[in-house]
């Protein structure tokens, strides 16, 4: 337990230069990052979080399609990255790494249901899948709302409260819950955001 303690202590500089560059949308900042990542974590971490930024696709080469003896934030990552894989893949393709992401999240969800990462996969998951494949935005509304009463005190975490917020915020939306919607939009607008969260308010993505 003390060994986990000091390890998790250790990993949280780097899960916080990790957010703040992806906050900032500094592309340049996360690669700086990735070369300096000294662990599988630390490698998918930045990975996950880049790949959205420049949607580059040399980002998702060479992900392993399981994992030995892996932690649930690594499950949970892994799952995302292969996630962000089906969504630019032909329709065959993405079957199958779509079965591969769902595959990964249910070792990460049978570790630790409640890790911030598996959280924020798991909703955004239910979030973005077809509604033939089981789109649940109440769901991942429920799981947002989980993962910010989690990281509102868990520091190193590398997902902040405000981001737990918006995604929640997009589910609700989506739910088509205007009256909870309408009020956390209305308290996240009038923060001073990150300039990737502002962005993320003004132009949501498509789900």
């Amino acid at each position: 337990m003390v060994v986990l303690l000091v390890l998790a202590m250790l990993s949280t500089p780097f899960a916080e230069a990790t957010q703040t560059a992806y906050a900032q949308e500094d592309a340049d900042r996360l690669r700086t990052l990735f070369e300096q990542a000294s662990s599988r974590a630390d490698s998918f971490l930045v990975r996950y979080r880049l790949y959205p930024l420049t949607e580059e696709a040399s980002i998702l080469d060479d992900l392993p399609s399981s994992l030995s003896e892996g932690t649930a934030r690594e499950y949970a990552l892994l799952s995302g990255l292969w996630a962000y894989r089906a969504g630019e893949a032909s329709i065959f393709s993405a079957v199958t790494y779509g079965r591969r992401s769902t595959n990964l999240l249910e070792e990460a969800k049978a570790q630790a249901p409640d890790a911030p990462f598996v959280l924020l996969v798991e909703g955004q998951s239910l979030l973005f899948r077809p509604s033939i494949a089981g789109k649940d935005p109440d769901g991942a509304a429920r799981r947002f709302a989980r993962l910010a009463e989690i990281v509102a005190t868990k520091e190193g975490s590398a997902i902040t409260e405000t981001e737990a917020h918006m995604w929640q915020w997009l589910a609700l939306r989506e739910a088509d819950r205007p009256d909870e919607a309408q009020p956390l939009y209305d308290r996240l607008a009038s923060q001073d955001l990150p300039s990737l969260y502002r962005q993320f308010l003004e132009s949501p993505p498509d789900v």
